[in-house]
């Protein structure tokens, strides 16, 4: 494999004190580039690419990928026409791991492309001759659809694909010659890939975070973190600024967490937050969640509001950063673990407030310190 040719790699270090305008590059997102890992590969960052990367795409049945979308195929056809028809990828909370969608659909289109060479990425037919190999298997869609077990089976429809997944790799000659580490897997949702994960773990995964995974599993050597796609667009024709904006604080979602119980992560920190901001009178706290319209009505409470509250969720990506972002809020940022996108190209101090989870927690804390700032 050419090394100048592979993905970089992002990883984020310890989060712990509330200024991070004071934490060394070193300790936070690292941009690797020309490490070698264990595995004899090497990752770097090339923004100048001469050459497009060759991407073997295995064809898996359609059960793995477009199937999932409801899509019904015709006669032995594994992949749609996508100059005619595309099967849409389901909305709402499924947008947001649809970079399975999108990166399959990318490499698709290359096979279309009049000029092939400007694409950074590209389907090769012999995969003696890629530079990677991807695995199409929708897998954030199979968990949000199919992870419940329906009597009488025992095993659920998503555990099944994993293993028939497993197996499928394991007898491949690609995988068997490289032992998986050229291989590209998408497991974008925390809880996708449950089973199959232990299994193919020299892989180079896809993912929103590391928050669920032990280190020899997934780790910044070999993997590669996607941010979320975005559940709300861009606030454009703004003619608002920082006073005219009536609300002082916002925060509208999930308000228990499956991290209740844990002291120093978001599911504690918000149901804390609620009882000790309910009543604040310029302050909206609320529970809320995608359906009657919850995302537009999100959107537009952010709008009139100076703050954001972006909280800890269930795992160090699941705050919504960009949602604040993309309604020119001011960014509260109570995550202790966060780990935040571009870190290597953005400074969050300019635009964002860290506060610790256990300071946030205490009574007049939050609130004060925000009211202090013009």
């Amino acid at each position: 494999m050419s090394d100048d040719k592979l993905p970089a790699v992002f990883n984020n270090g310890d989060s712990q004190t509330s200024d991070q305008s004071n934490v060394e590059s070193s300790n936070r997102t690292i941009l690797v580039d020309n490490e070698p890992n264990e595995g004899g590969f090497q990752v770097s960052c090339n923004g100048n690419l001469k050459e497009s990367l060759k991407i073997y795409m295995y064809d898996l049945d359609p059960e793995f990928h477009i199937g999932l979308l409801d899509w019904r195929t015709q006669g032995n056809e594994i992949w749609p026409d996508i100059r005619t028809r595309i099967p849409p990828y389901p909305g709402a909370l499924n947008s947001q791991h649809s970079m399975e969608y999108w990166l399959t659909l990318d490499l698709l289109a290359s096979e279309l492309s009049e000029n092939p060479n400007t694409r950074e990425a590209i389907r090769e037919k012999n995969s003696s001759e890629a530079d990677l190999i991807f695995v199409p298997f929708f897998s954030s869609l199979s968990y949000n659809r199919y992870s419940k077990v329906i009597r009488p089976q025992k095993k659920s429809k998503n555990w099944e694909l994993q293993a028939k997944l497993v197996k499928f790799l394991r007898n491949q000659k690609e995988w068997k010659v490289s032992g998986g580490r050229n291989h590209v897997v998408l497991a974008h949702h925390p809880n996708s890939m449950l089973y199959a994960r232990m299994q193919l773990w020299p892989a180079i995964f896809v993912l929103s975070d590391f928050g669920r995974y032990p280190t020899n599993i997934a780790n910044v050597d070999k993997d590669v973190i996607a941010p979320y796609k975005h559940l709300i667009r861009s606030y454009v024709n703004d003619s608002s600024d920082f006073d005219s904006r009536k609300t002082l604080l916002f925060f509208q979602g999930a308000i228990h967490r499956k991290d209740a119980s844990a002291p120093s992560v978001g599911g504690f920190a918000r149901q804390d937050l609620f009882f000790l901001l309910k009543n604040e009178k310029d302050v909206h706290f609320s529970y809320g969640s995608v359906q009657r319209n919850g995302i537009r009505k999100a959107s537009q409470g952010m709008h009139s509001s100076k703050f954001r509250l972006n909280i800890a969720g269930d795992t160090p990506s699941s705050n919504r950063l960009f949602n604040s972002i993309a309604s020119h809020c001011v960014l509260v940022i109570i995550s202790d673990d966060i780990e935040l996108p571009y870190e290597d190209v953005l400074d969050y101090s300019e635009f964002c407030i860290f506060i610790r989870a256990l300071d946030a927690v205490k009574k007049g804390f939050l609130i004060n310190r925000i009211r202090s700032i013009t």
